[in-house]
C-alpha cells in the first residue's frame, strides 16, 4: 500500500500543520475554534463532518471553556464491523524553552515541529488519511469506519468519548485511538487524585496547647502514604511487568503565618492503578488509611475528596483480533524495530471505550519512545518517516479488518 499512503502524502503533511498551527491548549481548554478548524479541513477533502457542541454548563464543569466533538461515518458496506477511530485535539500548554514557534508547524530535518504533533494531532492526520485511502481504492470492503476526533483528552474523556457513547451517537465493534509510542497497547494504567484537607484550630505560637495543630495530624497522614507507597513499589500487573502501582504527594498547601499553630493543611495524591486494581475500591482503602492515620482530637477534622477517577483500560474479549491485525503491519512497515502488544504506565479516554465493553487498542503515530519526540517538553516533533509508516500500517490493518471475506 506504499502508492495509496504517498498519494496524498503532501496533502496529509499539509493537513497536520493546518491541525498544529491552531493553538488548542487545555488548559484553558478553549477548543471550539480548533474544531472548526479540523472540521473545515475535512470538509475539504471530501469528508462529511458531523459537529457535536457540548452544553456550556458541562464545560465549564470540567474547568473547560468550549467543546465540540466531531464525527465523520463512511460505510462501505451494510454488513461488516464498524470500527472507530478515535483522537484527540487538545494539547497541554507549549512552555517555555522552544527553538521554534510551538505553533509554526515548521518542517526541517524530516520532522515537523509543534504542540501536539506527537500526542493528538498527528494522530489525526494518520487516521483520517487511512481513511482517505481506502476510500479512494474500496475494492473487497465490507462494514464501515468512524473518526471520532475528540476534544478533552487532557482533562479525562468525559466529554469526548464518554460523551459520545452516552448520547448514543455511536457504537462501534471496535475501536483504535491515539497510542503513546509504537507499540500496540491493549491495557494501561488508570489513576486515582484525591485531596486531602485536615483542619485543626489556629492559635498563637506562644500558647499552642490551645489550637490544634493540622500540620501535625498531616505528618501522621504523610508518613502512613509513604508507607502505603513503599508497600506497592514491590508489585506490578500480570499483564506487564511495566504497569506498577504508585503512590504520589504531588501537593501540599498549610498555614497561615510563622507565629500561627495551622488550621488547615491540604495534600493532593496521585495513586496509579493497574488493571487489576478496582478503583473505587482503591479509594475506600486509601481513604480509610488516611483516617486510621490521625489520632482522634477534639476540634480535628479530615476531609477526602475525589478529584480524578480513571479506570485501566483492560483487555476485552476481542481485542486480539484487532490487536495482532495491527501487529502484523508494524512487521511490515517497521521491520527494524521491535514493538511487543503489551501494556502501558499512562492512561488515555480510550478507556471509555473499552468500560463500554468495546475491544479498544492504542497505536498512533508515536516514535520508538516518547523521549526521542520530546512529547510534553519543548520542541515536540514527528518525524515524517513515522508518520507516513504509520499511516500505511492504519491503511493495511483496517484493509485487513474490513476485508468482504474476513471472519466477523
Amino acid at each position: 500500500m506504499t502508492a495509496a499512503v504517498d498519494a496524498r502524502f503532501a496533502e496529509q503533511v499539509a493537513f497536520l500543520k493546518t491541525l498544529v498551527q491552531v493553538p488548542s491548549e487545555n488548559p484553558p481548554g478553549d477548543l471550539d475554534a480548533f474544531a472548526e478548524a479540523a472540521a473545515s479541513a475535512l470538509g475539504e477533502l471530501g469528508l462529511e463532518v458531523e459537529r457535536h457542541p457540548v452544553a456550556e454548563p458541562f464545560v465549564r464543569q470540567i474547568g473547560m471553556k468550549s467543546v465540540t466533538n466531531l464525527i465523520v461515518r463512511h460505510r462501505f458496506s451494510d454488513d461488516g464491523p464498524v470500527i472507530a477511530l478515535n483522537a484527540h485535539g487538545d494539547v497541554v500548554p507549549a512552555g517555555e524553552g522552544w527553538s521554534v514557534d510551538p505553533y509554526g508547524a515548521q518542517e526541517h530535518g524530516g520532522a515537523v515541529y509543534g504542540r501536539g504533533t506527537v500526542f493528538g494531532k498527528s494522530d489525526i492526520a494518520a487516521y483520517v488519511f487511512a481513511l482517505r485511502a481506502l476510500i479512494d481504492t474500496p475494492d473487497g470492503l465490507s462494514g464501515a469506519i468512524e473518526l471520532h476526533l475528540t476534544c478533552d483528552e487532557e482533562t479525562g474523556g468525559t466529554l469526548g468519548p464518554l460523551w459520545i457513547l452516552g448520547h448514543e451517537l455511536s457504537r462501534p465493534d471496535f475501536v483504535i485511538a491515539s497510542g503513546f509510542s509504537r507499540a500496540v497497547t491493549t491495557a494501561h494504567n488508570g489513576c486515582l487524585q484525591m485531596e486531602i484537607i485536615v483542619r485543626g484550630r489556629a492559635a498563637h505560637a506562644a500558647a499552642p496547647e490551645t489550637g490544634v495543630d493540622a500540620l501535625a495530624a498531616a505528618t501522621d497522614i504523610l508518613r502512613a502514604l509513604y508507607d502505603e507507597r513503599d508497600r506497592l513499589a514491590g508489585t506490578s500487573s500480570r499483564l506487564d511487568p511495566e504497569m506498577r502501582p504508585a503512590l504520589t504527594v504531588g501537593m501540599i498547601q498549610g498555614g497561615l503565618n510563622t507565629n500561627v499553630v495551622p488550621d488547615r493543611v491540604m495534600l493532593r495524591v496521585d495513586r496509579r492503578l493497574i488493571p487489576e486494581d478496582a478503583g473505587e475500591a482503591v479509594e475506600t482503602d486509601l481513604t480509610a488509611l488516611v483516617e486510621a492515620a490521625v489520632t482522634p482530637h477534639e476540634g480535628l477534622e479530615i476531609e477526602c475528596r475525589r478529584i480524578l477517577l480513571a479506570e485501566p483500560l483492560r483487555p476485552l474479549a476481542g481485542v486480539g483480533r484487532l490487536a495482532d491485525a495491527v501487529h502484523r503491519q508494524i512487521a511490515a512497515w517497521f521491520p527494524e524495530t521491535a514493538a511487543p502488544t503489551g501494556g502501558s504506565p499512562l492512561f488515555s479516554d480510550a478507556r471509555h471505550y473499552a468500560a463500554a465493553g468495546i475491544p479498544t487498542v492504542l497505536y498512533g503515530t508515536g516514535p520508538a519512545s516518547l523521549a526521542a519526540a520530546n512529547a510534553y517538553a519543548a520542541d515536540e516533533h514527528i518525524r515524517l518517516d513515522d508518520l507516513r509508516a504509520t499511516t500505511g500500517v492504519l491503511i493495511d490493518a483496517l484493509r485487513d479488518l474490513l476485508s468482504s471475506d474476513a471472519d466477523t
